[in-house]
């Protein structure tokens, strides 16, 4: 190959790679519990994880007041899942969105408490975000000591508030999801429940020879939402993802998420982080005491 050529080939290389990069962005979904407030200089260290994560969007849970000074000091744009007008820094409001790209039109709903969202503009792509939580009843830390069949379990799942929110909210994310052809829609926070895609026949050895297809995350799927850490992370013994862990118990469950549906957008990576509060968390050679009582989950999306 001579000198022409070859420099040719690497032209092409760089156009390639950079074009490739470019149609890509990261999206982080972390309950950063209480504001952050619970250990001292716990803002602070949110920043700093935030800032080696390094995301393009924050689906955020439990802002709790914290969100507006977070996002000044890392320069994102920031919106608040409450009603408009409603002041940035407001400590009773639970859910955000961060952006470095620029925010479209407001989407708000009735239950702004857990569920709400912003469109984003990335790349030229409208992408519809929602930031979500939903409560933990009923809770178990292990379901399969309850000595309930997988019939029971679901039925014992409809019993508590988390039940009545998702019928709450599912008449929005039926028809955002139905748009989502045109415009991507991504959906990501804490459900506080574990996933059917964990509880299948690879993992039934784990909980007590019981496969249950647990409600809460099996309606996501049937409306065409695609669990983004399953998909890139198939096997759910070598990757459990747990994002929620309480040291000395038998408690751990992936219960974070982000979920997607479009055309135009496709998952190409996503990381689960399993982090214990008040602990140390290294991350790029970096030690910072954690302040939240959950994981958080990444993923790294890009657009066709």
């Amino acid at each position: 190959m001579n000198t022409h050529k070859l420099f040719y080939f690497f032209f092409i290389l760089f156009v390639f790679q950079a074009t490739a990069q470019n149609n890509t962005f990261k999206v982080m979904a972390w309950n950063i519990f209480h504001g952050a407030n619970d250990i001292k200089n716990g803002k602070e260290n949110a920043i700093k994880i935030i800032k080696e994560i390094n995301p393009d969007i924050i689906l955020m849970v439990e802002t709790y007041g914290s969100g507006k000074l977070i996002a000044e000091s890392l320069g994102y744009n920031f919106h608040l899942i409450a009603k408009e007008g409603t002041a940035l820094d407001n400590k009773n409001v639970n859910l955000s969105i961060f952006s470095k790209y620029p925010f479209g039109e407001r989407i708000d709903t009735k239950y702004p408490f857990y569920l709400g969202g912003r469109e984003v503009i990335i790349h030229n792509q409208k992408i519809r975000f929602f930031s979500n939580w939903f409560h933990y009843t009923p809770w178990s830390d292990a379901p399969e000591t309850m000595g309930k069949s997988a019939k029971e379990l679901l039925a014992w799942e409809q019993t508590g508030s988390k039940f009545k929110m998702i019928q709450n909210v599912l008449p929005y994310l039926k028809k955002y999801t139905k748009e989502a052809d045109d415009t991507p829609i991504i959906f990501g926070g804490d459900m506080n429940t574990p996933s059917h895609k964990d509880w299948d026949t690879q993992t039934k050895k784990l909980h007590n020879d019981l496969i249950v297809p647990w409600y809460a995350t099996k309606v996501l799927e049937e409306i065409g939402f695609i669990d983004s850490y399953r998909k890139e992370n198939p096997n759910p013994n070598t990757h459990p993802g747990i994002t929620w862990n309480t040291k000395g118990k038998n408690d751990a469950h992936r219960i974070d998420y982000i979920f997607y549906k479009g055309k135009s957008i496709r998952s190409i990576k996503s990381e689960a982080y399993q982090v214990y509060f008040n602990e140390p968390f290294r991350i790029n050679s970096k030690v910072i005491t954690y302040p939240s009582d959950h994981g958080f989950v990444v993923t790294t999306f890009e657009i066709k």
